[in-house]
């Protein structure tokens, strides 16, 4: 496992979090009479958060499948 690019990728979800999660969350839709417009804002939150997990998860995995990096020579 590489602990750098699993870091960076770690800090990529906790910034992918603090961007979106707020925007998805279902408080909206507790009320019944939705708007078209406020429904299709949600769906365009949902899937850029959606795609942008795709890409976290997909770093996750390279850096848990990768080498350390090595040190530089001193």
């Amino acid at each position: 496992m590489d602990p750098n690019r699993f870091k960076e990728a770690f800090a990529k979800l906790e910034a992918l979090d603090d961007r979106l999660t707020y925007k998805v969350r279902s408080k909206s839709l507790q009320r019944r009479g939705i708007e078209p417009e406020q429904l299709d804002e949600r769906v365009r939150d949902v899937a850029e958060m959606v795609l942008d997990l795709k890409d976290v998860v997909r770093e996750l995995m390279i850096a848990i499948a990768a080498k350390p990096a090595s040190k530089p020579a001193e």
